[in-house]
């Protein structure tokens, strides 16, 4: 609940919350926190391993290309590499299922699509 408070605070509110049907994001406190805001709660069906598949690639090369191959000698240490190691895998890394984009180059290149389509 904090985290989602801090997110809330910090990002402003979401047309929608996606989760898993974990017990923390089913609970009533959690639904409440989101529904009282006029927030869409969507909740993946079990087995629902496309809708991860893309966060888990990307947490996958956070482990085996930044974290496992340090040896962070703090908290704050660790944040600050882990975040130059994002930087560079949005804004630099070509990525091969991109067509050899980075991924703010694709992202960024469909937004006038998007507002058009919209």
């Amino acid at each position: 609940m904090a985290a989602l408070e801090e997110a809330f605070a910090k990002y402003g509110l979401p047309e929608i919350v996606n989760t898993d049907q974990g017990s923390q994001f089913t609970s009533t406190v959690f639904t409440d926190a989101v529904l009282s805001r006029g927030i869409a709660l969507s909740m993946d069906g079990k087995g629902s391993w496309r809708d991860n598949v893309f966060i888990e690639r990307l947490w996958r090369s956070v482990k085996y290309e930044e974290i496992y191959l340090k040896a962070y000698e703090s908290v704050g240490q660790a944040r600050k590499s882990i975040a130059n190691y994002l930087t560079w895998y949005n804004q630099q890394r070509p990525h091969s299922s991109l067509s050899g984009k980075t991924p703010d180059e694709a992202y960024f290149a469909m937004l006038p699509a998007m507002k058009t389509a919209a």
